[in-house]
């Protein structure tokens, strides 16, 4: 490794020269704080920036290494890792652009993390020293260099940064606590869950409703959620000790109320509750199973060789449903193969919103039933397989319901939302059903898939001359080379980072697994196992970038699946 003088001579010596004399400086360089990593040198002051990171070695950053070593510690470290990029972030934001250029001179980004605590690659701890990944817009003038305002960058402005962000003496110690000891409790509760047979935890005071359809934070003036006496339950947590809030068995939970009052806000809480959410998110205590699968119809989405035959048989074309494959699935299609790449995907827990659902998948009332007779309709509704999915299965449903009683009969637990005030109605309604005539809410021959299923084999991989160009947009989209994977609809991608993760996963598989030999479960349970063991390098090529976080494996699945290469 170089020292830090032989860096700041080279700089000397490409001083108002082209540009591309800054690729010179790609390597790694010993400071007194850190050392420093050139990874990638952009070819021009307008194209994308160039890749650093730094590294410091925990003898020097002082953190607690309960923190961050050994295996029991992964919930803390991540949490350790998602607080010093956000400080770090804060650090940059300082001297963004200070160091001036033209294009993209100046530049200096990390991610931006949201609400959510996730694993990303801006950085990582390991069990030796603190990786820091970042960009960095090298500065020039038209593409002539101006290295003495990368100098700035490199040896004031760092150095600044490193020390208010990493070295654990000079940051808030409490602070530090308070980040790692809310993702321990946040998992302790989710392991309650399993072993109380519970799907969901709301607590108490929680703040749902959000501040806008494009902004995450919490609604200032939103009402604190209050659980029903009835479902009410008290856990007591390592750090914050006890906490009360709505506690939501296995089975089927039904929300049900008036429009706008609250029923959609309470299950996107849910489906946001497989995540750990940072302190003032107002959801640092929704806890859901972390497997839990939010469905919805997708018209147009591509299907491939997925079994639906569990709801749609029979088709008047002869088209087998046991391998059933189509480029432009209708909304019933679509939401059933939903279901069944969800139970592949390993699911506990199903959240649907009727008003998103194709209602000819969800329920036929009997009036329908006796005009178009069973013979003639294809569909199995889903209101009669819910009950054999938990009661044979072990999947549970949570379902926002608006316009039909028939999910009535089935359902374990009936929450009505007034005014964002969760009340429990199961013994009225039920009391109320008895006087009314009983729907058909179950079909026979329940028999779930085997799971074998195999994709066609890649014409790409290997053999291609160069590797595919990945790109992300935001959480709607991503792309390989000319190929796009329309993603949103996966509404529990929550970070446009965990989209450009699931590109360069796409990229691996497309390359190394889809043979047309390994099954979906195969490829994605490898992809897992080298996530777990070796990050994400294997995805990245020769260096890692910032901007990735980690997806689901439920998410992973879900990319897989929509892909129509």
């Amino acid at each position: 490794m170089k020292t830090s003088n032989e860096l700041r001579t080279l700089l000397h010596s490409i001083d108002h020269k082209g540009y591309p004399n800054y690729k010179q400086t790609a390597g790694g360089y010993h400071f007194k704080q850190f050392d420093l990593y050139i990874d990638h040198v952009q070819g021009d002051p307008f194209a994308s920036p160039s890749s650093l990171h730094i590294e410091v070695f925990h003898q020097q950053a002082g953190f607690p290494e309960s923190y961050y070593k050994g295996r029991d510690a992964k919930v803390a470290r991540i949490a350790l890792q998602d607080y010093l990029t956000r400080l770090l972030c804060a650090q940059f934001e300082q001297y963004n652009f200070k160091a001036k250029g033209s294009g993209k001179s100046g530049l200096i980004s990390i991610s931006r993390c949201g609400q959510a605590v996730l694993e990303r690659t801006a950085c990582q701890i390991t069990d030796e020293k603190i990786i820091m990944r970042f960009h960095v817009g090298f500065p020039a003038f038209g593409r002539t260099i101006h290295s003495g305002e990368l100098e700035k960058i490199l040896f004031e402005f760092f150095p600044k940064c490193v020390e208010n962000s990493l070295y654990y003496v000079n940051l808030d110690k409490k602070k530090v606590e308070a980040a790692v000891f809310l993702a321990e409790d946040q998992n302790a509760l989710r392991q309650i869950l399993k072993q109380e047979k519970l799907v969901a935890f709301v607590a108490n005071g929680s703040v749902l409703p959000r501040r806008s359809g494009v902004s995450n934070l919490p609604l200032k003036e939103a009402v604190p959620f209050v659980s029903p006496v009835s479902m009410e339950r008290s856990f007591s947590l390592p750090h914050i000790g006890k906490i009360s809030g709505m506690a939501v068995p296995e089975g089927i939970t039904l929300i049900v109320g008036g429009g706008y009052h609250g029923k959609s806000t309470l299950l996107s809480a849910m489906q946001q509750g497989v995540y750990n959410h940072i302190r003032g998110d107002g959801r640092e205590f929704v806890v859901t199973d972390e497997t839990a699968v939010k469905l919805r119809a997708e018209d147009g989405r591509s299907i491939r060789n997925v079994d639906i035959s569990l709801f749609i048989n029979d088709l008047p074309n002869n088209k087998d449903t046991s391998s059933f494959y189509t480029e432009d699935a209708s909304g019933s299609t679509s939401q059933a193969a939903g279901v069944v790449e969800g139970i592949e995907a390993g699911t506990r827990l199903f959240l649907i919103d009727e008003d998103t659902s194709a209602t000819n998948f969800m329920v036929r009332d009997e009036f329908m039933q006796q005009v178009i007779s069973r013979e003639k309709e294809p569909i199995t509704p889903f209101l009669e397989r819910a009950r054999d999915l938990y009661e044979k299965s072990g999947i549970s449903t949570i379902l926002v319901a608006g316009s039909s009683g028939a999910f009535f009969y089935i359902a374990d637990s009936i929450l009505q939302m007034d005014c964002y005030n969760t009340v429990d109605i199961t013994s009225k309604v039920k009391a109320m059903c008895d006087s009314h005539i009983t729907p058909r809410t179950q079909a026979p021959n329940y028999c779930i898939p085997e799971f074998q299923r195999v994709l066609p084999k890649y014409s790409g991989g290997k053999n291609s001359h160069r590797p595919m160009k990945v790109k992300a947009f935001g959480v709607e989209s991503l792309s390989l080379d000319k190929s796009n994977v329309d993603v949103r609809y996966v509404e529990q991608l929550t970070d446009a980072e965990q989209t450009t993760a699931l590109a360069y996963m796409l990229r691996y598989i497309l390359e190394n697994k889809l043979d047309g030999k390994n099954t979906v479960q195969d490829i994605v349970k490898a992809v897992e196992l080298l996530l777990e063991s070796k990050g994400f390098a294997p995805f990245c090529g020769t260096y890692i970038p910032c901007g990735l976080a980690r997806p689901r494996v439920q998410e992973i699945y879900a990319c897989l699946n929509r892909f129509r290469g």
